[in-house]
């Protein structure tokens, strides 16, 4: 769709939110994957989002968990004197109260008040971002460690189950509906190779090693703002996968993404490693942030968390190259294939390190 007809939409959309002052100019934000994402200029100034509905079929599921989880967060930044207008997102409901609203062609929209001040990143520039990014995460599952998890919605049945995700992976690889097979053998024979940790976590969690969390399952940096003046990291973002799911995720999920010394579809894999410098500075931050709320099992696991995302990643964006690249958003000819190949060099890099990953959780968490 051409960007002047879709901004046409999001601004119908936007009169049918209850919305305060008078509205500019509409324009794209942001560099996400999935959703398009819309700044509305003016005082204050919003975000508009069309979700995307091939991803998320039950689009009032996922605004009931943000909903409820946001009002769950206001309260607890409230008690602790925070400003609940800029540490957790802001849901603006449309004019019949309901948090989204259902255009003419079938698609979802919603709107949050835009966080002033404050930006993201999609790469780590400076360590202490990271840092403040990893203890802002880890504080977001400690003020949810008393949600009740069970109650979330599961919008995207079996999500982090990673042996699912791999008989996926096998079905792709067999039906090769675009005839690229062929020339991925090599990672596709990674993957296959290193099966063994599909069932490590999932396994876990069955027997009650791993408890139940509410999990953000989308923690890169860039789903952090942190604050112009102070640095800090303020506000936990982009919250359509907040879902019942395991602390190591998350924790997995950052540091795939965030200790990695090349971008996410970098083609030069000679640019991409395991930093285990950030990978040290990231676990010091969770760990300050979460505040002693996970068990010595969860803490002693997060180098596996790291492990499996970073695998279950890399065999998303193969199986997505495989079925044709209809699920995460590419902007060039084989994009999704680069993005599995910088995953796959972080999970050798990763089993490289192993001992020393392990070494620098226990000494992180000593300290904390």
């Amino acid at each position: 769709m051409e960007n002047t007809e879709i901004v046409k939409r999001a601004k119908e959309a936007i009169s049918h939110f209850h919305i305060q002052g008078e509205i500019g100019e509409v324009h794209p934000w942001g560099s996400g994957h999935i959703n398009d994402t819309f700044l509305v200029e003016g005082d204050p100034r919003y975000i508009i989002q069309r979700m995307n509905r091939s991803i998320f079929i039950k689009p009032m599921q996922v605004m009931e968990n943000i909903t409820g989880v946001t009002t769950f967060l206001k309260e607890k930044i409230r008690k602790a004197g925070g400003d609940e207008l800029r540490e957790t997102l802001t849901v603006v409901f449309s004019e019949e109260g309901k948090p989204l609203y259902e255009d003419s062609f079938g698609d979802c929209w919603r709107m949050y008040y835009m966080i002033e001040d404050a930006e993201c990143y999609d790469q780590v520039e400076t360590e202490q971002d990271f840092y403040e990014s990893a203890k802002a995460f880890g504080n977001f599952g400690r003020l949810l460690s008393d949600y009740p998890a069970e109650t979330l919605h599961e919008t995207i049945f079996g999500f982090h189950d990673t042996r699912a995700r791999y008989e996926v992976f096998l079905r792709a690889v067999e039906a090769d509906v675009c005839g690229r097979a062929k020339d991925v053998s090599q990672e596709i024979s990674f993957f296959k190779e290193r099966a063994e940790i599909t069932d490590v976590l999932g396994k876990m969690q069955a027997e009650g090693k791993l408890p139940l969390r509410v999990t953000h399952n989308d923690t890169k940096l860039n789903n952090i703002m942190i604050d112009q003046i102070s640095g800090k990291g303020i506000c936990v973002i982009d919250l359509d996968t907040v879902m019942p799911g395991l602390s190591v995720h998350d924790f997995g999920d950052s540091i795939r993404f965030g200790a990695s010394t090349g971008a996410e579809d970098e083609p030069d894999l000679s640019k991409v490693s395991l930093d285990m410098h950030l990978f040290e500075l990231y676990t010091k931050g969770f760990l300050e942030g979460c505040q002693g709320s996970l068990t010595e099992t969860e803490i002693a696991m997060l180098p596996m968390g790291a492990k499996v995302m970073t695998y279950e990643c890399g065999m998303r964006f193969l199986t997505d190259y495989l079925q044709g690249d209809s699920y995460f958003k590419v902007h060039r000819k084989g994009q999704n294939l680069d993005r599995c190949r910088t995953q796959m060099k972080l999970v050798a890099d990763m089993e490289a390190n192993w001992e020393r990953m392990k070494q620098i959780v226990q000494e992180c968490a000593a300290s904390v």
